[in-house]
């Protein structure tokens, strides 16, 4: 990985981090919630640490299944892609 990609994807996670507070502060406060499909669009594409911190930093979606589950599942796809196209 080069230098920009890397900074994109720190990026990304800290971006999903904070929409994750966000959704949080929606959700205390009764306001019009981010989507969960975001959340999912930003792991799929490279933002799952920051997800996945994000649940866990603001307790919230933890009690989601589709979550606790599907995050970590992300991520684990993930490291295996990213080994495999760096071995292969």
């Amino acid at each position: 990985m080069n230098k920009i990609e890397i900074i994109a994807l720190l990026t990304l996670n800290v971006f999903s981090f904070v929409l994750m507070g966000i959704d949080k502060y929606k959700a205390l406060h009764k306001l019009w919630r981010i989507s969960e499909k975001t959340f999912f669009f930003l792991a799929l594409f490279g933002g799952s640490i920051g997800v996945w911190l994000g649940m866990y930093f603001f307790r919230h979606k933890t009690r989601h299944k589709l979550f606790t589950i599907g995050i970590p599942l992300i991520i684990f796809c993930q490291i295996l892609l990213f080994f495999y196209i760096k071995v292969w």
